[in-house]
């Protein structure tokens, strides 16, 4: 393993990921307890999903607490974060809950979730990130170059929604970097087995495989959560992005 997220690299330190309870988010928590951080698994109404990755760590020596909120309701936030506060600061944020796709969610949930709840829930947790944290954005190559390559028209508004969330908190660089907070966008292709894939797969037969014929080849949940892992662990890009497959596609 690389040693930035060797065991017991990260001891001492704390580290919460939205969006927690499966796929990206828990891969990625799960690399960070077994590196020695204490983790908060935060689910939405995945409870049971979410005690079960938390025992889970705690069978393997880690620590681990599953915390629910809705990113969208600011009542629940509030309270997600006083819970979080009784254990003191934090080191890592990883801001990967994300989604726009879902069904009877109303017309304007991707912008609600993907960009106001996430400067929101950022807003909610700055008074525990000291100095020398980080936090990550996680979002895909087809949102972070939506303005200069076209996306699948299923995506789109999961796209420009998510931009748009990355830039609402690139404006608060400055901000966080007085502070002594660091802060990155992990970038990726269409990532095999999320949930995001098999609903465009569902809308749209066909455009994953189609995706990645012309990439040659897309991560899996597994190898893109180690990289959000070392993301929040290794020095900033100069551009705060990190980029994880080819970008040839869309940057070209």
């Amino acid at each position: 393993m690389t040693e930035a997220l060797a065991p017991g690299s990260l001891a001492g330190r704390r580290a919460l990921v939205t969006g927690s309870s499966r796929g990206i988010g828990a891969d990625t928590a799960k690399l960070l307890a077994a590196a020695g951080a204490e983790v908060y698994v935060n689910y939405r109404s995945k409870a049971p999903r979410a005690q079960k990755l938390v025992e889970e760590i705690l069978a393997g020596g880690g620590a681990a607490h599953a915390v629910g909120a809705d990113l969208t309701d600011p009542e629940s936030v509030a309270a997600f974060a006083a819970t979080v506060a009784e254990g003191g600061p934090l080191d890592i944020l990883v801001l990967n809950a994300s989604g726009g796709m879902e069904a009877g969610m109303g017309e304007d949930y991707a912008m609600r979730l993907n960009r106001d709840a996430q400067v929101a829930f950022l807003s909610a947790m700055r008074p525990l990130l000291r100095e020398g944290s980080r936090v990550v954005f996680v979002t895909s190559h087809q949102a972070h170059f939506i303005r200069t390559t076209p996306t699948m028209p299923e995506y789109e508004p999961v796209a420009r929604s998510k931009r748009a969330g990355e830039d609402a908190l690139r404006a608060l660089i400055p901000e966080l970097e007085a502070d002594g907070i660091g802060f990155v966008v992990v970038s990726g292709d269409m990532i095999e087995g999320t949930i995001t894939a098999t609903l465009l797969e569902r809308a749209n037969p066909g455009a994953i495989a189609s995706r990645r014929e012309s990439a040659g080849r897309l991560y899996n949940v597994g190898e893109f959560a180690r990289e959000v892992a070392l993301a929040a662990v290794q020095p900033v890009p100069r551009d705060h992005t990190w980029y994880v497959g080819d970008t040839s596609d869309f940057a070209g």
